[in-house]
């Protein structure tokens, strides 16, 4: 049965998925990504939201994938930025591990100021390049193949040249899941 499914079968369509433009603020990004991650109205937030979103230009084709990994080297550099960047946070916190402070007002807002700096990143400055796309009509195990050679977790799909929807590994995941189940 997996080996039958095509990817149109198991994609996400794209009007259900996470989109932004390269213009758009990291700030308005990550707004609009959280909005399909999580269930606002419930006020929860689930593992199973979408933890990228696709990056259109105004013609609509494909420029980009925005994930998190990026988005959190951003807004919280020290985990990855720059080594200056991780000297200014690590002195930050230092000083305020020195003043036995980690828990004071001052030192969350130094956190939130070091956050908030870098919010109005523009999407295209940070934006992954795409390394893989398939059609609608491909087959499951082809799919699977090309996230494993590219080590993607998501491929965008297409169909007559334009993008239609998404396949995450946690689509084809549960997909080869189910099998067990049968």
């Amino acid at each position: 049965m997996f080996f039958e499914k095509k990817v149109k079968d198991l994609m996400i369509p794209i009007n259900d998925y996470a989109v932004t433009s390269p213009e758009k603020t990291l700030k308005n990004a990550v707004l609009d990504m959280r909005k399909i991650y999580c269930e606002i109205e419930a006020g929860t937030c689930t593992e199973a939201g979408h933890r990228t979103s696709l990056v259109l230009d105004s013609n609509g084709k494909l420029v980009g994938i925005l994930d998190f990994q990026s988005i959190l080297k951003v807004l919280i550099p020290e985990i990855a930025g720059k080594l200056s960047d991780k000297l200014a946070a690590l002195s930050v916190s230092v000083a305020f591990a020195e003043a036995n402070a980690s828990d004071l007002d001052e030192a969350r807002a130094g956190f939130k100021k070091r956050v908030l700096k870098n919010t109005e990143t523009k999407v295209a400055d940070i934006m992954l390049k795409i390394k893989g796309k398939i059609d609608s009509a491909a087959s499951l195990l082809d799919a699977l193949k090309l996230m494993h050679k590219n080590k993607i977790t998501v491929i965008p799909v297409f169909e007559n040249h334009k993008v239609v929807g998404v396949l995450r590994d946690s689509d084809l995941f549960l997909a080869t899941a189910s099998i067990l189940s049968e």
